[in-house]
């Protein structure tokens, strides 16, 4: 039975700068704005420097600088006395290990396998490279190892609150081994030492851990006890100072100490081709927790646990899902185990638990009915309102202007895996290797395929990853279910065409083993486990490559156009006819009808309106690329040329197009609407905005610069132009060029916001508000997405009393769309049933502007409420300053209602009431006011 209780979110990014309190005094904003819950950012512990606590170090303690428990219960105290909620952000794949935070993390850096929490993280401690047998690397030094113990700045120091000796490194704490204690403090020849030195002693690597931490315990509470008192802690310092010598052979003796630790230092490089242990992404601060164990699981959920029970959560959105080893099962043994809870919640608060997954779809896939979540973090839904807001006839001139200035001849796909194949030859080597290494254990396991080499299977591995159509597979023991085998099919036939002769039957002999022929055929085998491994290694490196082949690398170097380079979008579908988005959302519907709707997250590139305003190109091709002749001509004059060291390559000319194409899709689509052309302290903080993205959105290509390798030259002379083209004094024509273009096109894409708006609010789903999107949202990606919101203006322009004509006429200042989210989010608030719960029917358009149209009508009972909307306004707005469309431009266009229906009706957005006669709506009668509507209706008048 679909929900009521949820009807509208607001996504919060805590941190310290955004605590509890400053949540709590907002609430009665959120409230009139019309939202049920608050949607929050993750609330754990996490690292002390974070700023958005997705490296989460103690999952067992709300985190202090946000306010702590007590602050969170006063939070949740504040929304449940306005009649809200709120749905908790948590992060099951991986955990913060950067610095010295993580109690288990370290723990493990000090045992080793022998700790209680080594098989809690994804660490392979059987390497095949001997230097990591037994070890976990650790890729945590700015240079080379050697270099940074040459320079002395790996030293030995004590930790008093732990009782510790560590290797310190910057903010890094290395936990030495106990075993290694005696020899430490027998540098200091201190008969006060002796007591230690024979407790430690005691120590035997053939206890079993209990006893071993029962002992190290007593030997930390003595080092504590001793170091206390000055003839103690001299004698303590005495023995540490001996390995800081500044001196060859001491730095010998630390290098030797080192190499005896549980872990390997290593410089961050190595990381790529040599980490033994599941990374989120190449972020080697995030390691990837087994929460399929369940001691894991309840070691990690238990105050989520607790806090569900007690009804202070009302769900969770769960990160990453694709990270984990088996999400389905990860999904319903977290939602049996919230409903088995719900029993024990305030009565009023007992609704079925809200789960909802950060899932990415490709075009045409669904989420897994079998997995019971509500749905996902909207991505889907942020693509298709996008897609069905751009003009198809704008997809064939844009990608003609595209390669005729940048020469690229490549569509998206074959970007796609082209940086694929990049990533796995150079980020993620670790992860590949390991994958390659599981298969071909298989491969040495059964006579018939052990002549099968390693180099083999990774050439026939690397074509499969390259063409796999999807996020990841979810094959489980049973084999693949049928959306899986239709694409491993498809991955199977593509493999095949890319790979030699030789290689070509090995792509079904490794499909077959990642589609558990094995497990299925003998269960208990020691190839059945062999296999589970290879398909949790296979299922979990998918994501990292795609989400990095795709949104990290593609996106940045296919530019043809920005807006639909968008994170869940699929840039070579350019578009979406209104039939094929009907559809979607009566599937949605149909499938998930609480999923969540978003256009706006922490994680998107660009800010909602910015994409609106760069989708308006698509109805302008011929004018745009007109501007783009005249900007090249006008600003060749900074461009730099770059000669590369050694004559490895030919000198080129800096910036390159296809950046400077994109520089100027992003200048316009950002523009503030405040800032005027003589302000010029304006103009350099835009710029300043603009440079942090195109630095970011350079080295995310991987081409002519990148993150391991910055070619400041290159990136210098690109933010040279860009500070130059945004200067008043060396770029006046261009600027007033730019500027009256910004204009020229500000209010079709305002209209695309709006219409984006209203959709968000009234198509299947629920609703999600990203933190300050209620008014104009010029963001470019993180960090700039996340900065700081101003509340008190946006809180004033809501209490203050203006005519909807005046907020039209002052549209610029975003009081429009924030009249229009506060009208529709309060509707809902009043009719849940009707759009939780309601039917959906596209409504037929014809007459003259039919295509210009979109409308369908939401029904419940008696209760309907029909929704019309522009797109592809630029043909119908001749004054491009005013929020208007006017109304001879729709000639005979008309709506058709279902049952000739005749009724009395009012427009939610404006109040202005309206007559439905005969089942048809004169859209220029209906448009007259405003080019927007939704017509309350009561269908049994």
């Amino acid at each position: 039975m679909p929900r009521t209780d949820i009807t509208a979110t607001i996504r919060l990014q805590f941190h310290q700068g955004f605590t509890f309190e400053d949540a709590l005094a907002r609430i009665p904003y959120f409230a009139k704005l019309g939202i049920s819950h608050i949607y929050a950012s993750p609330l754990l512990t996490a690292r002390s420097s974070s700023t958005h606590g997705y490296d989460i170090v103690d999952p067992t303690q709300i985190d202090a600088k946000l306010g702590g428990e007590a602050g969170f219960r006063r939070l949740v105290e504040g929304l449940r006395d306005a009649g809200m909620g709120l749905i908790m952000d948590i992060v099951p794949n991986h955990m913060g290990i950067g610095g010295a935070e993580n109690p288990w993390w370290q723990h493990i850096f000090e045992w080793g396998q022998v700790s209680p929490y080594a098989t809690w993280f994804d660490i392979d401690w059987h390497s095949p490279d001997p230097a990591l047998h037994n070890k976990v690397l650790a890729p945590f030094l700015g240079e080379p190892y050697g270099d940074v113990l040459d320079k002395g700045e790996l030293k030995l120091a004590y930790v008093q609150d732990t009782g510790q000796i560590v290797v310190a490194y910057f903010d890094n704490r290395f936990p030495v081994s106990p075993f290694d204690y005696p020899e430490i403090l027998r540098r200091a020849d201190n008969k006060l030492l002796a007591p230690l030195i024979a407790c430690l002693d005691a120590l035997d690597r053939q206890q079993p851990y209990p006893a071993l931490e029962k002992k190290a315990a007593q030997a930390r509470h003595m080092l504590q006890e001793l170091a206390s008192v000055p003839t103690g802690n001299a004698a303590l310092e005495s023995a540490l100072a001996y390995y800081n010598q500044d001196n060859s052979e001491r730095r010998m003796q630390l290098h030797a100490l080192l190499e005896r630790q549980h872990y390997r230092l290593t410089w961050w490089i190595n990381a790529a081709d040599e980490i033994n242990w599941r990374r989120f992404f190449e972020v080697s601060e995030l390691a990837g927790i087994r929460v399929e164990l369940d001691e894991v699981f309840e070691a990690t959920h238990a105050l989520l646990f607790s806090l569900y029970r007690e009804g202070l959560v009302d769900g969770v959105r769960l990160d990453h899902i694709d990270g984990l080893a088996h999400p389905q099962k990860y999904c319903n043994k977290l939602r049996q185990r919230l409903q088995r809870l719900s029993r024990h919640r305030p009565k009023h608060l007992q609704h079925p638990p809200y789960i909802i997954a950060e899932k990415i779809l490709a075009p045409g896939e669904w989420l897994r009915s079998d997995w019971n979540l509500d749905g996902t973090t909207g991505y889907e839904f942020m693509d298709q309102v996008s897609a069905v807001l751009h003009d198809p006839r704008g997809a064939r001139p844009l990608t003609e202007c595209w390669q005729r200035y940048t020469g690229d001849q490549y569509d998206f796909a074959r970007h796609v895996r082209s940086a694929r194949y990049q990533l796995l030859s150079e980020n993620l080597v670790g992860d590949f290797n390991a994958a390659a290494i599981a298969i071909h254990r298989i491969a040495r396991a059964e006579i018939r395929t052990r002549d099968y080499s390693l180099a083999a299977i990774k050439r026939a591995l690397m074509e499969i990853l390259a063409h796999f159509p999807a996020y990841r597979s979810y094959v489980e023991d049973t084999g693949p279910d049928p959306i899986d085998r239709e694409m491993l099919k498809q991955t199977a036939c593509q493999a095949r065409r890319t790979l030699g002769l030789v290689d070509k039957p090995l792509v079904d002999i490794v499909l077959g083993w990642l589609s558990a022929e094995l497990v299925v055929s003998d269960p208990g085998s020691a190839l059945a486990d062999l296999s589970r491994r290879a398909m949790t290694r296979f299922q979990q490196l998918m994501p990292a490559l795609c989400a990095k082949s795709m949104e990290d690398t593609a996106f940045y170097r296919f530019g043809r156009l920005l807006s639909r380079n968008e994170v869940g979008s699929n840039p070579d579908i350019f578009s979406l006819s209104t039939e094929d988005f009907h559809q979607a959302c009566i599937q949605r519907r149909e499938r998930f009808p609480a999923t969540m709707l978003a256009t706006a997250t922490h994680d998107h590139k660009r800010g909602e309106d910015t994409r609106m305003r760069i989708a308006a190109l698509s109805q302008v091709p011929q004018r745009w690329e007109s501007l783009l002749q005249e900007w090249f001509v006008m600003n060749a004059r900074f461009h730099q040329n770059i000669f590369p060291e050694e004559n490895l390559a030919a000198s080129y000319s800096a910036p390159r197009p296809q950046h400077e194409i994109m520089l100027y899709q992003t200048l316009i689509g950002a523009w503030p609407y405040h800032l005027q052309i003589d302000d010029d302290e304006g103009l350099k903080a835009y710029a300043e905005r603009l440079n942090r993205w195109l630095i970011k959105s350079i080295r995310e290509a991987k081409r002519l610069s990148g993150w391991m390798q910055a070619n400041e030259e290159y990136e210098n002379a690109c933010s040279d132009l860009l500070f130059h083209i945004l200067d008043p004094e060396h770029s006046l024509p261009f600027l007033q060029s730019a500027y009256s273009f910004v204009q020229e096109i500000s209010t079709i894409g305002a209209v695309n916001s709006l219409s984006q708006t209203i959709l968000r609010m009234t198509t299947p789903g629920i609703p999600d508000l990203y933190q300050g999107t209620e008014i104009w949202d010029f963001s470019l990606l993180d960090p700039d997405n996340r900065s700081p919101v101003e509340y008190e203006p946006r809180e004033q322009l809501l209490a203050t009393q203006v005519a909807l004509d005046e907020k039209i006429t002052n549209w610029q200042n975003g009081g429009i769309k924030q009249h229009f989210i506060q009208q529709l989010l309060q509707f809902r608030r009043q009719h849940a049933a009707l759009f939780n719960c309601g039917d959906y029917q596209p409504l037929k358009v014809s007459g003259a502007r039919a295509a210009h149209l979109l409308a369908f009508m939401r029904t419940e009972g008696s209760h309907a409420l029909i929704v019309v909307v522009p797109r592809l306004t630029a043909p119908l707005m001749p004054e491009r300053q005013r929020l208007l469309i006017p109304a001879d431009a729709w000639q005979d266009t008309i709506v058709h209602l279902p049952d000739r229906l005749n009724t009395e009706a009012y427009n939610v957005i404006s109040g202005q009431p309206y007559h439905v006669y005969a089942g048809q709506i004169l859209v220029r009668d209906l448009f007259s006011r405003l080019p927007w509507a939704t017509l309350a209706v009561d269908t049994k008048q």
